[in-house]
């Protein structure tokens, strides 16, 4: 008993600067040194929840795949204290830009490499949580002790899904080590990938079967669970059909460490539909807005919306404030903050080329830039900003240069060198050709201050209704939406559509396209459902994890390179072009075969040789 007390003393010096977590618990700060104390009552409790749900690897607005330190800022250094650096505002370190959904000016950036997340302290911190909660029903009464633990399996499956779609089999740790133990019984082997996964399921109906219907936002209920459960089964699924192709050979695989048979992804992919039926009459997609576009709009920052199941939260007050406001918008729209990150033309052209060409390959002349948008689906001027768009006040101008005249087709143009073609640029934003700006207060970007390098600003999760001066880093609180309805039925979806079930598969692809203002489907295919959830969580960091199980980021990421859509002002004509050109930097992004899993960390390896063999190619 002597080591566990430790153990809680160790945890309870986190519990107490948690309680202004992301997840925002609305509990006051506690001391809690002992057992005793923490389990007195359900507040003692609570403080201990919230390190553990604080640590959760939720992919939010602060979430940085390559886990590196953030920048100086006023004075104060943000370290890197774990899976989410302290209060980064560096959101273009994301998934979305090193895929083709944006890019960002960091395109190197090693995603594939991971950083060496290995949240086994937080797992004995719920694995503490789930020995000791039994001792003390008499307190906390046995239905409450048997809903916490229901929370608990819930936690502890959460972590081990963060494992898992990285490593692939892992430990399996069930119970709270003791440190003063022989290094023989610390020194764990892991687990294969299959057994993993069934054990993420197990707990995830342990979870459903234990925890009440409802609950307070950013805490689990049955149905975040079942939630969960979808997505994690559906990722287990994709390994299963999947994962004998495109990848590589070695010890780790042959001993089933990475990897699962074949055999086993339709049960897998029932699991998951299966799971997501259960959220069906309990949850509904946000359609409060008859206007569809503001309906998308709205739908990420309505915190009450009956689409939301599992949410993070965030506070000035708190200091848990994020800065997707600030860095998302240019300068222009902001206090003082810029972007960095520009959904690509590659990402837009999944609703269809846009109509910038006539039928002989010229460009088609605009009186304005906002007719491009005209006919565009909703959804899509929901989640991204055009040019023509407003915001704050202020309208996005994106114009790259303008021609004194042109001729020609738009592909002819874009193949010629930049020194042969006659347009006139401009490094900044107060060069004028004849009297004219020559580019945009919003860009595209020239050289000079930080605007799009697409043609395109990110609109998903942007709160319009935030004053300009307000507009700054650390000075968003909009929740994050981790799990939400509209996922749910894409998930159940792609079961459907992989178990047979096309009349269900469209049913449920429907119910999104109406809701997003698009034309109903008649007929429905793997491909369609893929491109709908593409569409659908657009930048909601689940693309890369999509392309890892599918299979298909080698394929997608060969040697990529991403284009923009770049405007122009035509000086004779008084008139504007668009031309689908390379994204400004012109990178090429690239995903190798063994990035389908992570290495395991070597400093992990070091202490325990036991992890050993590790995957392949690492």
């Amino acid at each position: 008993m002597k080591s566990i007390h430790k153990l809680i003393i160790a945890i309870s010096i986190g519990v107490g600067s948690s309680v202004t977590s992301c997840q925002k618990l609305n509990i006051p700060p506690t001391n809690i040194v002992t057992p005793d104390v923490i389990y007195s009552s359900e507040a003692g409790v609570r403080s201990f929840l919230t390190t553990i749900y604080r640590n959760l690897p939720i992919e939010d607005f602060k979430y940085r795949p390559d886990g590196g330190d953030d920048a100086d800022i006023n004075g104060v250094h943000y370290p890197h204290p774990g899976f989410n650096p302290g209060n980064p505002w560096m959101n273009f370190y994301n998934s979305a830009s090193v895929i083709g959904e944006e890019v960002g000016p960091y395109g190197g950036m090693d995603i594939a490499g991971g950083f060496g997340y290995w949240p086994y302290g937080d797992i004995r911190n719920v694995n503490t949580l789930i020995d000791e909660l039994p001792k003390h029903a008499a307190k906390l009464t046995q239905p409450k002790v048997d809903a916490l633990l229901g929370e608990a399996h819930f936690l502890r499956a959460y972590y081990y899904f963060g494992l898992a779609k990285r490593y692939g089999g892992v430990p399996i740790i069930k119970v709270p080590q003791d440190p003063a133990a022989p290094l023989s019984q610390l020194q764990v082997h892991r687990d294969k990938e299959e057994a993993t996964w069934d054990f993420i399921g197990a707990e995830l109906d342990l979870g459903y079967q234990m925890m009440p219907a409802t609950s307070e936002a950013g805490r689990a209920n049955k149905y975040v669970a079942a939630a969960l459960k979808s997505r994690a089964m559906l990722y287990a699924a994709c390994v299963a059909k999947y994962g004998a192709v495109n990848f590589v050979d070695g010890q780790a695989r042959s001993l089933g460490l990475v990897g699962i048979p074949a055999s086993k992804a339709n049960t897998y992919f029932q699991s998951a539909y299966d799971a997501a039926k259960l959220l069906e009459g309990h949850y509904s997609l946000y359609t409060a807005n008859s206007d569809k576009v503001q309906n998308y709009v709205d739908l990420f920052l309505k915190s009450g919306s009956p689409e939301n199941i599992f949410i993070k939260q965030y506070s000035i007050a708190n200091n848990t404030a994020h800065s997707w406001d600030a860095t998302m918008s240019p300068r222009y729209m902001t206090a003082n903050a810029l972007s960095r990150s520009y959904p690509t033309l590659d990402f837009v052209s999944l609703w269809g080329n846009l109509p910038i060409t006539n039928p002989d390959g010229t460009p088609i002349r605009f009186n304005d830039r906002a007719e491009l948008m005209q006919g565009l689906e909703p959804r899509l001027l929901a989640t991204v900003y055009f040019p023509g768009t407003t915001l704050r006040g202020l309208t996005f101008d994106m114009q790259r240069g303008i021609y004194p005249s042109f001729s020609g087709t738009a592909t002819a143009e874009v193949a010629k060198p930049a020194t042969s073609r006659s347009y006139v640029l401009a490094g900044d934003v107060k060069t004028l050709y004849q009297g004219r700006q020559i580019i945009g207060f919003t860009g595209p970007w020239t050289g000079g201050d930080e605007l799009t390098r697409t043609g395109f600003y990110v609109r998903k999760y942007v709160d319009y209704n935030k004053p300009q001066a307000a507009v700054d880093l650390y000075r968003s609180e909009q929740p994050w939406i981790d799990l939400r309805y509209g996922e749910i039925l894409l998930n159940r979806a792609e079961a459907a559509m992989e178990l047979g079930n096309t009349a269900d598969a469209l049913s449920s692809i429907n119910q999104l396209r109406d809701r997003a203002g698009a034309t109903p489907y008649v007929s429905i295919d793997l491909n369609k459902v893929r491109n709908e959830r593409r569409m659908e969580l657009a930048f909601e960091n689940q693309y890369y994890w999509d392309l890892k199980r599918w299979r298909t980021a080698d394929v997608v990421l060969d040697r990529a390179h991403f284009k923009g859509l770049m405007p122009y002002y035509v000086f004779n004509e008084n008139k504007y072009i668009f031309l689908a050109e390379p994204e400004l930097y012109n990178r090429e992004y690239t995903f190798q075969k063994q990035f389908y899993y992570e290495g395991i960390p070597g400093d992990q390896i070091s202490k325990n040789s036991n992890l050993l063999p590790n995957n392949p190619n690492y």
